[in-house]
């Protein structure tokens, strides 16, 4: 049984207990940084990287703190913090958190990934004339992330989520006198509030049908858990039930923040802010926020007939789709877009076929090999002023640190034994295996893709000769290469860490490990990788498979035509519909039926002013013919 802990209410006062300072900490640091930095600390450098590393530091070690007490309380204790945030005639509205083995393990991963990318910045940003701001962003960033980690309902999740979207566009378009990042910027803020609009209206949808909508509790995360036996019972589990259309509209929001098809066309574009931002954004927070949310309200996907099959088929199909691309991708950024794209669709595709723990396993480990593949490019990216792959080369000689820590996030990615990658990515293919071949197939074939993309770049990048003799690569400083260090430690072993033991109790399929299954993954991933070694390792100057398969070359390049299809949708469908709405509003609304209104009832009035002379004898005569009409009117139609 869920244990509920409610205090620090605004109509009474109550002693907090330390977990719930800890809990409020974690949360509200971050935003205080953000205000400090914003209104009183601009132009120091040193205080603002004080106060918004030290609010990332506090939050580790109290998450650290609230890891320990939930392990000595027991494997099923939960906790809720909440205050009465909102309370109106017919509406009362709960600001709350919840503390869990869930919340606790994801607010590990936001603020350890997120403190060493914070670290790293303080060298990759030490130029920016915008230092001060770009710590103020991240701030606000992980404030928001760290609110859907924590929130107990769904209204502090969406408004936590909005947040969000909202510094992702300040970060993303972060250089916004560069057109490509204030339209990167706008790409990913737009495409996002059409995720959300689904999400908000299965929310309320939900708050709809779930009871009293005058009570706060009914958006509250574990009392929906508990009333979903009596929901199901009176509405009903067929695919077409309010209950089930809720549960999916709630998912559009995760497509939207995990980036999965067809709203993927955000993320490669928003590569165009600061690399650690990428990093930030890849590893450890928005687009994991999708697979999370989808973690943390498993009860209401679970129990929907069809939901859990849409989610699996939709992040397979995304996870093999994105990984195509990739393979021909040569902004070394942008591979990495690709290959975030296709390790969510494995994560989605888990929890589509019930691995609660296998997905959120994935997750966590591919935040530590992700975000030190991230900072590991934009090392590669701060020497060589460049992020095309091709203006690389021979990077192992001038850049030794930075080159074995790549390798490790590379191998890691694909899977290589005994890394991190390895045993996350086993677990969900050994889900795959025992519940749907084809998405088995799909994941295998996705492994040995993503091998051998990540071969190309280490063959391309770091091995053999450098190809512009112009640029004078170096080792970054170790303010940024100690943070890749931290990463790449966990990166090898961050798949020992009992990750799935701290959630085992939870909801979803467990998995053992198959050894058929792992030997079938890693067989593939090393053929993906020694491929890429044959084809790349002589160094080409130009990339072979572009040469040889020209059109399947141009398919991919250009993203499967869907940017231009949705460009096309938006000047041909969108735009005209807009131009006639407006033609409409302005002809038939405005002119016809509001103008056309006060111009009708400005006519009657002079009209009327006519016989308004003010003189007796008009009024006395207007009587008289009045009198006149009646008796006639009268006299004719009276038998």
């Amino acid at each position: 049984m869920v244990e509920h802990q409610e205090i620090a209410r605004a109509a009474a006062a109550h002693t907090v207990a330390p977990a719930g300072w800890l809990a409020w900490t974690i949360l509200f640091l971050p935003l205080a940084a953000f205000l400090a930095i914003t209104f009183l600390t601009r132009k120091s450098k040193l205080l603002s990287t004080s106060l918004a590393i030290g609010s990332m530091a506090i939050g580790l070690a109290a998450t650290g703190t609230l890891l320990l007490h939930l392990l000595r309380a027991g494997e099923h204790a939960a906790y809720q913090y909440t205050v009465n945030w909102i309370t109106l005639p017919g509406l009362a509205v709960e600001f709350g958190l919840l503390i869990n083995p869930l919340s606790v393990l994801m607010s590990l991963v936001v603020t350890g990934v997120g403190l060493m990318i914070f670290l790293y910045s303080i060298g990759y940003m030490a130029d920016d004339a915008a230092y001060s701001r770009y710590f103020a962003y991240l701030s606000l960033f992980a404030f928001s992330m760290l609110g859907i980690v924590l929130a107990n309902n769904f209204v502090t999740l969406f408004m936590s989520w909005e947040l969000v979207g909202a510094s992702s566009y300040l970060l993303i378009g972060f250089w916004y006198d560069k057109p490509a990042a204030a339209d990167a910027g706008k790409k990913a803020f737009l495409v996002n509030r059409i995720a959300d609009f689904g999400f908000l209206a299965g929310i309320l949808m939900l708050w709809s049908i779930a009871g009293n909508q005058l009570d706060p509790k009914t958006l509250n995360l574990i009392e929906l858990e508990q009333r979903m036996p009596g929901l199901i019972a009176q509405w009903g589990v067929n695919l077409f039930s309010p209950l089930s259309i809720a549960a999916l509209l709630i998912f559009c929001g995760a497509v939207g923040k995990s980036a999965q098809f067809p709203l993927h066309v955000w993320l490669p574009d928003a590569m165009q802010g600061p690399t650690p931002v990428s990093a930030l954004m890849h590893a450890a927070t928005m687009v994991a926020a999708g697979v999370y949310m989808i973690c943390r309200v498993f009860f209401l996907f679970g129990e929907v007939p069809g939901a859990l099959e849409i989610i699996a088929v939709i992040g397979g199909f995304t996870s093999i789709f994105a990984a195509s691309m990739a393979l021909v991708e040569n902004d070394i950024k942008r591979i990495l877009a690709y290959s975030t794209l296709s390790q969510l669709g494995t994560m989605v595709m888990a929890l589509g076929l019930g691995g609660y723990t296998a997905g959120m396993y994935h997750l966590s480990t591919h935040a530590f090999f992700k975000a030190l593949l991230f900072l590991g490019a934009g090392c590669v990216i701060h020497a060589m002023h460049s992020n095309n792959i091709w203006h690389m080369g021979g990077l192992k000689k001038a850049m030794p640190v930075t080159t074995a820590l790549f390798f490790i996030g590379s191998l890691a990615l694909a899977g290589i034994w005994p890394l991190s990658g390895f045993w996350s990515k086993d677990e969900i293919l050994a889900l795959a295996f025992g519940k749907c071949k084809i998405l088995w197939t799909v994941g295998t074939v996705t492994a040995g893709m993503t091998a051998y993309y990540m071969g190309r770049v280490l063959c391309v990048v770091f091995l053999g000769e450098q190809r512009d003799h112009h640029a004078h690569p170096h080792e970054v400083p170790p303010v940024m290469y100690m943070p890749l260090i931290v990463l790449a430690i966990f990166s090898v072993v961050g798949g020992f860490i009992g990750i799935p033991s701290l959630l085992h109790h939870a909801k979803g399929v467990h998995v053992e490990f198959n050894k058929l299954v792992a030997l079938i993954s890693s067989a593939a991933a090393a053929g993906g990788l020694l491929l890429a070694f044959k084809v790349y390792g002589k160094q080409p100057q130009e990339d072979p498979f572009a040469v040889r398969f020209k059109g399947l070359t141009r398919l991919l390049t250009s993203k499967y035509y869907i940017d231009d299809i949705y460009g096309w949708l938006n000047t041909n469908i969108q735009q005209r519909t807009a131009l006639v709405s407006a033609w409409v509003e302005r002809n038939v609304i405005m002119s016809f039926l509001v103008n056309g209104t006060a111009k009708i009832t400005g006519l009657s009035g002079s009209l009327l002013t006519k016989f308004q002379t003010g003189k007796v004898q008009a009024y006395a005569l207007s009587l008289v013919a009045g009198i006149g009409i009646l008796i006639y009117v009268g006299w004719r139609c009276i038998p």
